[in-house]
């Protein structure tokens, strides 16, 4: 993974983090059922926003590479499975 896409993707993960946390103290604190289960709909989204960056990256980076390097196998297979994870 590069760099600056290992940054961007820790930046997503601390702010899901965050509203995480923010979920359990609505818990705790016997919030309106609603509200959390809106902050559970941010959270999803939040995390597939993530999966869909981490998968472009990965798709524009290794399985091209992998195709280049004459893996063309292997980079189907690849894109097989991630297409049974999405679906």
């Amino acid at each position: 993974m590069k760099q600056e896409q290992q940054k961007k993707s820790i930046n997503r993960l601390n702010r899901i983090e965050g509203q995480i946390r923010g979920l359990k103290k609505m818990i705790e604190e016997d919030k309106y059922c609603i509200d959390i289960i809106s902050q559970t709909s941010s959270v999803r989204s939040a995390l597939k926003g993530l999966e869909d960056s981490l998968l472009e990256q990965h798709l524009s980076t290794c399985v091209v590479s992998q195709i280049k390097d004459g893996k063309e196998k292997k980079a189907v297979d690849e894109i097989i499975k991630v297409y049974k994870l999405k679906r």
